[in-house]
């Protein structure tokens, strides 16, 4: 085999290597990011339901001094 072949192609394994793990950052950060949309959307659709459910609660305040 020639030397500059082989240095050609670990030096492209490499660069697969290093293109592949940039692509997964990307991937985790979008799957982090719609993570946290989900968290709030699900939080906000439960107080909302709790809204419907039992809509009097929060109404009125009983303040003894």
């Amino acid at each position: 085999m020639d030397l500059a072949r082989v240095s050609t192609l670990i030096s492209q394994t490499n660069l697969q290597y290093l293109v592949s793990v940039a692509v997964l950052k990307l991937a985790m950060e979008g799957v982090t990011a719609q993570n946290g949309n989900v968290a709030e959307s699900m939080e906000e659709t439960g107080k909302a339901l709790e809204q419907l459910v039992q809509p009097h609660l929060g109404q009125h305040v009983d303040i003894t001094v």
